[in-house]
């Protein structure tokens, strides 16, 4: 795992922090399985919330441009991982996000580049589905934007009800998508292809 730009400090505290976690819940931090596991830890707690320090709306506004083209833009499938803010266990899935552009579009990339902003934070799913949906409405400008998000959740599935099959989907739609339902309909039929 390469982690750019990360504060040496507060990593260090975060260590120390998982160091004495292990301490708590019976382990022997100085054991050799363990001694680099506070470190290691910590550099990818940093790394699983960037998005803390990343500004969604300044990477999609890096690569707007003019555009009339295209009714709806969609990325399909966009891969994704975060960690429940209740439990601090990871969920992870796929996003689908569409747009109408209007009068521009953005960089494929960047709508990757800003899931990836909001998922690396604690959070749940709802609103993250939500906060990607008003970015790209929002910054791009758009006519309307559409994200489908089907995740599965590791606090369900290896702690509570201990439900292994479950997968949670949810949807975010603004402007045009609220009023137009043949446009929505035409989104989710195009991700299912």
């Amino acid at each position: 795992m390469e982690i750019k730009n990360y504060d040496e400090e507060k990593v260090a505290q975060i260590a120390a922090h998982y160091e004495e976690i292990l301490r708590l819940i019976g382990e022997d931090p100085s054991r050799e399985g363990l001694r680099k596991t506070p470190m290691r830890a910590a550099k990818a707690m940093w790394y699983a919330t960037s998005g803390y320090r990343t500004n969604p709306s300044e990477l999609l506004s890096q690569a707007i441009f003019d555009y009339n083209g295209s009714r709806m833009v969609i990325v399909k499938d966009i891969e994704f991982y975060s960690q429940c803010e209740h439990h601090i266990a990871p969920f992870f899935g796929r996003m689908s996000v569409g747009y109408i552009p209007d009068g521009t579009m953005v960089g494929l990339s960047k709508v990757a580049r800003v899931v990836d902003a909001y998922a690396r934070r604690l959070q749940v799913q709802e609103r993250l589905t939500a906060q990607v949906c008003k970015e790209i409405f929002e910054t791009l400008p758009a006519k309307g934007a559409i994200v489908c998000c089907t995740a599965e959740h590791l606090c369900m599935k290896m702690r509570g009800v201990e439900k292994q099959d479950a997968a949670t989907t949810t949807v975010d739609y603004l402007g045009v998508f609220e009023h137009d339902l043949n446009l929505r309909q035409e989104f989710f039929n195009a991700i299912k292809s």
